[in-house]
């Protein structure tokens, strides 16, 4: 019966150094989740009548209204202001974590492996 010679991976990469490089890569997503959630990002909408700032955490931490912007006779308007700026914040603080893990992974979709 032949011998397995199987000593590592396509390109000279051995089963240690993959390990290596892939406790490396966990390292460095550990660390970009914990700058994500540190940061802040803003949006507005109504033409800045209403402005929302949301952190890495998706959490609202922030909300400016212009008193321009309440009109008793048309809540609706202001709460669709209110709904537009929050989920503006949320893509834009989506956005900037899928291109940090594109960075991490070098463009590799991971199908929401991480």
């Amino acid at each position: 019966m032949a011998k397995n010679n199987f000593r590592g991976m396509p390109g000279g990469m051995n089963q240690a150094a993959m390990m290596k490089q892939a406790q490396k890569m966990q390292q460095e997503l550990l660390r970009m989740q914990q700058e994500q959630e540190t940061k802040t990002y803003t949006a507005s909408a109504g033409g800045g009548m209403v402005s929302a700032t949301v952190n890495g955490k998706h959490e609202l931490v922030d909300m400016k209204i212009n008193p321009e912007a309440v009109d008793p006779d048309d809540v609706e308007m202001l709460q669709d202001m209110v709904i537009a700026a929050v989920n503006e914040a949320m893509r834009t603080a989506d956005n900037d974590a899928a291109q940090n893990m594109s960075r991490l992974t070098g463009g590799l979709n991971l199908g929401g492996m991480f």
